[in-house]
């Protein structure tokens, strides 16, 4: 019997007047709900009651015919998944109690000034190669044909969520885990930087498409723009609109730099091992000259594709310790170097005359930290002459 997982997948919808209008009244009930949830476990803690969400479900329901009698037009399991996401959320809350490094973030009301949110249904979804059928909003047509899976899956739930004025179902379902051939390929190594998105120690560069710097001006203006914009009127929300359409923009370009690097380094170099660096992205958020170029990077997300895409493949990700010098040691004869300016684009080994891009360099030494069952990776492997480590 084969292996099953579960996948979304996520495609834009293209609704009509009604249909939105349909999201939109979906939207604030799950809104709705979760904050009365939400208030409703407050005031039980300050009056020292305990409580989780099927009482509270329990109580809703017998008080939702006399007092919310309009949340009867829609499916039931909104509701369900309302009372679920915010005990998920105190579940998180009260690990990152337990976990001092991190911030509590305890659970906030959600507001309609911060977008119209989402919400999740079950049950009767039906799903074809240009439509889906949704429970009480009916058959909405895709944007994209052919991407949501059909045949040989079980349809789960599907989640309906706006960005930007756009709408989007993530499709969550059961499938046959598919059958990848083992890789067998040299191990390859990552170096991700500001300049270069990720070096390859196979030589393979990606750009930095550096989405937000090309924007920045056009965003500029549209905030001096909606500054001067009377708060709540008409114009205020074009612009707001405007600002979110650039966002979303931004963000679409640094997602598909992200998986077009990913997916090469997991599906077409085949590689039997990837190591990447362990990169405190935090503390160099600290660095406010670096802080815009960092977060622009997105190496957290690029780690991230990396390493379930690899569970995909069968591909064993090995992460490098954080204070490994990757970038300091020669890649020909193992020299190292006590002190490297982040201006030496290139390294000049003193010991053996190697000249060779810093990026690749420090990629190639990632590379020779892979460790196969007979120890660690040989230089010949990698396909570096003379590199010893």
């Amino acid at each position: 019997m084969a292996n099953t997982i579960c996948r979304a997948y996520k495609t834009e919808l293209r609704p009509n007047n009604v249909q939105r209008t349909q999201f939109v009244r979906h939207c604030g009930v799950a809104r709705f709900v979760y904050n009365w949830a939400l208030a409703d476990r407050i005031e039980r803690y300050k009056n020292g009651e305990s409580t989780n969400h099927y009482e509270q479900k329990r109580r809703f329901n017998a008080l939702k015919d006399q007092e919310f009698p309009w949340i009867r037009e829609t499916a039931y399991t909104i509701t369900d998944s309302a009372f679920a996401n915010l005990d998920r959320a105190y579940q998180n809350f009260f690990r990152r109690v337990k976990q001092s490094a991190e911030k509590k973030g305890f659970p906030k009301f959600k507001s309609r000034k911060r977008g119209m949110g989402s919400f999740q249904m079950r049950g009767a979804i039906r799903v074809e190669p240009h439509r889906i059928r949704l429970p009480r909003i009916g058959w909405i047509r895709l944007k994209e044909k052919g991407y949501l899976p059909t045949d040989g899956v079980k349809v789960l739930s599907a989640t309906i969520s706006e960005r930007s004025g756009r709408w989007f179902v993530s499709l969550q379902v059961q499938e046959d885990a598919p059958e990848y051939p083992v890789p067998i390929g040299k191990p390859l190594g990552i170096d991700l930087g500001i300049n270069k998105l990720a070096v390859c120690s196979n030589g393979r560069v990606f750009e930095n498409p550096k989405s937000l710097k090309r924007y920045e001006g056009k965003l500029a203006r549209l905030q001096r723009e909606l500054s001067r914009r009377e708060r709540g009127g008409q114009n205020y929300q074009k612009t707001k609109r405007k600002i979110a359409r650039l966002h979303y923009r931004i963000a679409c370009l640094r997602r598909t730099s992200a998986h077009e690097c990913t997916h090469y380094v997991i599906a077409k170099a085949k590689p039997s091992q990837v190591v990447i660096e362990d990169l405190n992205v935090k503390g160099m958020m600290r660095n406010h000259c670096l802080a815009r170029a960092v977060g622009d990077a997105s190496f957290g997300e690029i780690r991230r594709q990396i390493e379930y895409k690899a569970k995909w493949h069968g591909v064993e990700v090995t992460t490098a310790d954080r204070w490994f010098p990757s970038s300091k040691i020669c890649s020909h004869c193992g020299g190292k170097k006590t002190v490297m300016r982040l201006s030496e684009r290139r390294y000049v080994c003193e010991a053996c005359g190697a000249v060779v891009d810093r990026d690749l360099n420090a990629a190639i030494n990632l590379a020779a930290l892979a460790k196969p069952s007979n120890g660690r990776c040989l230089p010949a492997e990698l396909g570096c002459s003379n590199a010893s480590l």
